[in-house]
């Protein structure tokens, strides 16, 4: 397979995999989960479109524009929902990364829907540089903390007792059981830790 096509596909399928989780989360009983999940689907499969190689699909110009409203709609959302949590910021930066890479598609269009397998679009050095700077440190940041920590537990002469996994132990029947799957911390942070593997890689050509 050529090598810039098979890495693109490769983006999709993450993107396109990570939004059909996050629509999965929306069926959580959280509202906040629920908010949050809603707007990483449409950044994922924002991400995924974007992605495809432009020997399969090209876009037309109008497409740019498009993305350029509806992601800079998700970052008036995000800044206005960041009164209550500052997590949403995170998806500030995320939409306006979107609209970014979409305006530089815009005026770039001998390269558009190259990004992810090109290297001429003409970004702005800088304000490619702090994205790259933000999301590098986001998936550093967010991958330690998905580490699991192996705590040792007592400290007689027996063997130390293993820590229970979440979901397992005596409180398993407690409120921490009854939340889905969708709703576990970890299995969300892993989500959002794929899409900034994604941006990098989209980021980088520009």
């Amino acid at each position: 397979m050529h090598g810039p096509a098979s890495s693109g596909w490769l983006l999709v399928a993450l993107c396109a995999a990570t939004g059909a989780y996050c629509l999965l989360r929306m069926r959580s009983s959280v509202e906040e989960q629920r908010s949050a999940a809603g707007g990483e689907a449409l950044m994922g499969f924002g991400m995924a479109a974007m992605a495809v190689p432009a020997a399969v699909f090209t876009p037309p110009t109008w497409v740019w524009p498009g993305y350029a409203v509806v992601f800079g709609a998700a970052g008036l959302r995000a800044l206005w929902a960041a009164r209550s949590g500052r997590h949403h910021l995170h998806h500030l930066v995320g939409a306006a990364a979107m609209v970014y890479m979409a305006v530089v598609m815009a005026g770039s269009p001998a390269h558009a829907h190259a990004h992810a397998h090109a290297h001429g679009a003409s970004g702005t050095p800088v304000l490619t540089g702090a994205l790259l700077l933000y999301f590098t440190g986001y998936v550093l940041l967010t991958g330690v903390r998905l580490i699991p920590v192996v705590a040792v537990a007592g400290s007689g002469a027996g063997p130390s007792a293993p820590v229970p996994l979440p979901g397992q132990g005596p409180g398993a029947d407690g409120p921490a059981a009854a939340a889905g799957w969708g709703d576990r911390p970890e299995l969300a942070r892993a989500c959002r830790l794929s899409m900034a593997i994604g941006m990098l890689a989209m980021l980088l050509p520009l």
